[in-house]
């Protein structure tokens, strides 16, 4: 990051924050009207009322009319009221777009996410890389979020600014009279000039001040994001009621949380960022506000000795001072912002690093047959595999086929490669070598979309929704009420009904919904089926979601579904080899490579095959006698 902070020019600065502005136009396209407009008002309501109050003042000092200062006063009045009323409208308005852009942030990143090949997914970098995009932004907003607040502050020092010239032009213009002859030299324009180029040069050395003692706080940024993961596993630990047992059991909160929080965390009284804040960024910021009383001890003595010399009236002595110190606060804010905006650069370039991730996957034209015979071939031909970032293969020259309504079962020992086998089939990866054929055409040159449907899949760790449970099934709002009960059925939910006492809108779980409903592991894994059956695909895959039950029990959810899969081809896998034999074929899977094919009979009966071994001995395992 330091490589790049280096090299970046203020433009690309610029560019990169536009970007940003760009991203969030796109999700909350009023954000940056309510911001300009509530800026505005915001910025002129007290120039207004120092323009107005000189005025005053002025004929206070002068005709004292009582008329006349009667109108001021009310004009005051309903003017600054009327502003107030407008910027109070405003506000709350740039408010709520700002609460609303915040609720848009996470669907920035979840869109992209949700586009993303599935290899991008599965990535440990990828996962790095987001988590270090919302560690930064939990670091005072960095990124994205820093964006809308540089965005504001850079239209209120503009306005500011604006403002502050409007009212202090006349300070210049206004001309001492002739008969001050000592002090006519304040009418030459080198005065203006002077006074002028104090004001720049003081703003220059502030903002610099204050972005040398904020670049700690950005040196500091590895560290925050680092203490940021901690806290946000080890302090919310209790609150996690799948870590619940063990906390209390092993007292890991005590023995291993709080010890690891007061040993590692970056922001006890000892860390740098404390000893920063004590020292060189705490002198930094000190010395940026200190500076500033030596403009105004320059602009008091410039405004009260043209006042004193007749140049203009006491009530413009309060205008031209009020506006010059807010002239100053305008500059020295708008070059903040601009050094900001150059920090927070290295913290969007790794926020477009992660959404410029691209896509590699071969997106197909040809859609799928939509056979109703289910007439379907897949052939895996020469397929080898190894995954991002590795050069060891986990799949070597598979070559398989099976046909439609055939029941396959994939066996073998954890890590032969069994789930890669199957991410392969579902098109979640493509292979390194060889190609997969449906009705043999290459898989690649279909829809992506339009071959995904093929397979419903209950994966290892099947995920269901805290959602009612006929959205879980159907994976939409809009249920068929008949098709899901019939599902619930066929999965060997039969007494669903009596455990969801609202039927088919009853919520899952309790983490949006009170009346949410704790569903048991086997009442999950009955709905995941149910889901899989729900989809009516071709394909029917079970990616050994019945790892965790004993044998008996498992081989009754495969026999389930073998009788419900129908005409569907399906495949199992399980490392329990009991739970297939009634599969027509069955495929060996040993360090990657698939090494027998066959029956249950036919395997069993080579007794110098893997899968003999593998039998005999869980044969000899769950036959033992106690």
């Amino acid at each position: 990051m330091g490589e790049r902070k280096r090299k970046r020019s203020f433009f690309q600065a610029v560019r990169l924050n536009n970007r940003a502005w760009g991203i969030w136009q796109k999700f909350c396209p009023g954000l940056f009207v309510s911001i300009t407009g509530s800026s505005m008002v915001t910025a002129i309501i007290p120039y207004v009322s120092l323009w107005m109050t000189a005025r005053i003042i002025n004929e206070l000092a002068g005709n004292k009319s009582p008329q006349t200062l009667a109108v001021l006063v009310l004009e005051q009045l309903l003017v600054t009221g009327g502003l107030t009323l407008v910027g109070g409208i405003l506000k709350h308005f740039k408010n709520y777009q700002a609460d609303s852009a915040s609720c848009q942030y996470n669907r920035i990143f979840m869109d992209k996410m949700f586009s993303f090949d599935y290899a991008h997914m599965d990535s440990q970098v990828t996962y790095d890389l987001y988590s270090q995009v919302i560690q930064n932004d939990k670091w005072s907003g960095l990124g994205l979020h820093k964006t809308i607040v540089l965005f504001e502050e850079l239209m209120t020092a503009v306005f500011r600014m604006i403002g502050g010239i409007s009212l202090t032009v006349s300070m210049f213009l206004a001309r001492v009279p002739g008969n001050r002859e000592e002090l006519v030299w304040l009418n030459h324009p080198l005065c203006m000039g002077i006074l002028l180029g104090l004001m720049l040069i003081i703003s220059a050395v502030s903002s610099v001040s204050a972005s040398r003692g904020q670049r700690y706080w950005i040196r500091y940024a590895a560290e925050t994001r680092f203490g940021n993961r901690l806290a946000d596993f080890y302090v919310f630990l209790n609150k996690d009621m799948k870590r619940a047992v063990d906390l209390r059991i092993y007292n890991q909160q005590e023995t291993v949380g709080n010890v690891y929080m007061e040993r590692e965390y970056p922001f006890l009284l000892s860390s740098k960022i404390v000893q920063y804040a004590k020292g060189p960024m705490g002198a930094w910021m000190a010395f940026s506000q200190s500076i500033s009383a030596v403009l105004t001890a320059a602009v008091y003595f410039f405004v009260c000795v043209k006042a004193w010399a007749g140049a203009y009236g006491p009530g413009s002595v309060t205008q031209y001072i009020g506006a010059s110190s807010s002239l100053f606060t305008g500059i020295s804010d708008l070059m903040n912002v601009l050094g900001r905006m150059m920090e927070n650069g290295n913290f969007l370039e790794e926020v477009y690093e992660f959404l410029d991730i691209s896509n590699t996957m071969y997106q197909g034209s040809l859609t799928t047959e939509k056979r109703t015979d289910r007439q379907y071939e897949i052939e895996f031909r020469d397929v080898s595999f190894r995954y991002p970032g590795t050069e060891q293969y986990v799949l070597r020259h598979i070559n398989m086929k099976f046909l439609v309504g055939s029941k396959l079962a994939v066996v073998g020992m954890n890590g032969s490669g069994k789930t890669t086998f199957i991410k392969l089939l579902c098109r979640l990866y493509d292979p390194v070598e060889g190609e997969i054929l449906l009705n043999g055409i290459d898989i690649r040159k279909y829809r992506y979309d339009d071959y995904r449907n093929l397979f419903s899949v209950v994966f290892q760790d099947f995920q269901l929704f805290s959602l009612p449970l006929g959205e879980n099934l159907a994976g939409s709002r809009q249920v068929s009420l008949s098709q899901a009960e019939e599902c619930l059925k066929k999965a060997g939910f039969h007494n669903w009904k009596q455990v969801m006492k609202e039927g088919l809108q009853t919520c899952l779980y309790r983490d949006l919904e009170e009346p949410g409903v704790e569903i048991s592991g086997g009442e999950a894994q009955k709905i995941a089926i149910a889901r899989a059956l729900y989809k009516d695909a071709p394909f029917m895959i079970l990616d050994e979601p019945t790892a965790a039950l004993d044998p008996v029990a498992e081989a009754e959810v495969f026999q389930r579904f073998h009788e419900i899969a129908g005409d569907r081809t399906a495949v199992y896998i399980s490392h329990r080899l009991s739970s297939c034999k009634f599969c027509h074929k069955i495929a060996v899977f040993h360090e990657g490579t698939v090494v027998q094919q066959g029956s249950h009979e036919e395997l069993v009966a080579d007794t110098e095959g893997m899968y003999y071994r593998l039998w005999s001995a869980q044969a000899k395992y769950y036959c033992q006698k106690g």
